[in-house]
């Protein structure tokens, strides 16, 4: 078996509705986060979910555009994430953001 990598793992939760100036805010952080280096990101939208306002959000078959909840998922090494860090806290204002300690078993971090 491969050595296990140190990693960092940093997730954002944010609703699909939010936005950065006049562009989808989850779009303009996967723009950011492919120009800064990162090794990959993805945006997960959620079935419900609520946030610091308690309103419930929740897809229906009778109305699919609703203001789902979205979660960032961002997996790299601690000094890409450190570098880029900033960044990403412009475009996640109002967002809860969480940066965890993580053991990659396989995979690359490092170009």
């Amino acid at each position: 078996m491969e050595p296990s990598t140190a990693g960092l793992r940093v997730q954002a939760f944010f609703g699909e509705s939010d936005q950065v100036g006049h562009k989808a805010r989850y779009e303009a952080i996967l723009e950011y986060l492919r120009d800064a280096g990162a090794t990959g990101a993805t945006i997960e939208r959620g079935v419900a979910g609520f946030g610091v306002h308690s309103k419930i959000h929740t897809a229906s078959i009778l109305d699919l555009s609703r203001d789902l909840p979205l979660i960032l998922t961002w997996v790299d090494s601690r000094s890409r994430v450190e570098q880029a860090l900033p960044g990403l806290k412009d475009l996640t204002e109002g967002a809860i953001v969480t940066v965890e300690d993580v053991e990659v078993l396989w995979g690359r971090l490092e170009a």
